[in-house]
């Protein structure tokens, strides 16, 4: 007879001869009736399922369960529950970041592990200074946030709850210079991405024809 032990919001579960093949997630919501954590696309493009195991984030849909015997697994509710929000979760309360509210668990998830991303100055893809990135930035929050989706486009209003907490918590050393502040984009309005190539003046990388067919089909493979 094998046993696993999951550490879940600090709490210890033992599991009996559980299929190793059994997700994260499964454990989760079919075994021990934690139910924050959602099953969106089941392929780990979504963001819905999103758990922090020892303060990353991880699309628990993709994961296997035994795989983390002894690790820090937190979900939604170790974040902070109805009668005790989170900093971050009150933001997305005061800034009406979700319509149904089927992804708000895996975005708080993502966005909290963000904010510790910031705090240690880690560059994203859009970073142009990758010594010290400017984590305030629209266009890093949504960067950051790209591996999660929300079908209702609350997407404005997710930013500017993390940008509220972000400007709350983080230092003015992890900041960028006065000069460079001037630069940041306002978190009104809908995110646009950083300028194209062809936008900036420079030359394409390539002269290669895409497939319009083939484009589309692997859109969103993020």
């Amino acid at each position: 007879m094998s046993t696993l032990t999951l550490t879940i919001n600090k709490q210890d579960y033992q599991l009996e001869n559980l299929d190793a093949r059994t997700t994260l997630l499964d454990v989760c919501r079919q075994h021990l009736q934690i139910t924050g954590p959602k099953k969106g696309c089941d392929h780990g493009q979504c963001g819905a399922c999103t758990m922090l195991i020892n303060g990353r984030r991880v699309n628990s849909c993709l994961t296997l369960a035994v795989m983390h015997d002894g690790d820090d697994i937190t979900t939604i509710e170790g974040i902070g529950m109805p009668d005790s929000l989170s900093a971050l979760q009150q933001a997305f309360k005061d800034n009406d970041a979700f319509q149904c509210g089927y992804c708000t668990p895996g975005q708080i998830c993502s966005a909290t592990a963000l904010i510790e991303e910031v705090k240690q100055n880690w560059p994203s893809h859009v970073s142009r200074d990758l010594q010290n990135p400017d984590g305030l930035l629209v266009q890093e929050i949504a960067e950051r946030m790209s591996g999660n989706i929300c079908r209702c486009s609350a997407y404005p209003n997710i930013v500017k709850a993390i940008s509220q907490v972000l400007e709350s918590q983080v230092s003015e050393s992890n900041t960028q210079s006065t000069d460079n502040s001037k630069q940041r984009s306002s978190v009104t309005g809908i995110w646009s991405p950083p300028p194209s190539e062809a936008q900036l003046g420079k030359p394409p990388a390539n002269n290669k024809t895409v497939n319009t067919q083939t484009a589309t089909a692997t859109t969103g493979g993020r």
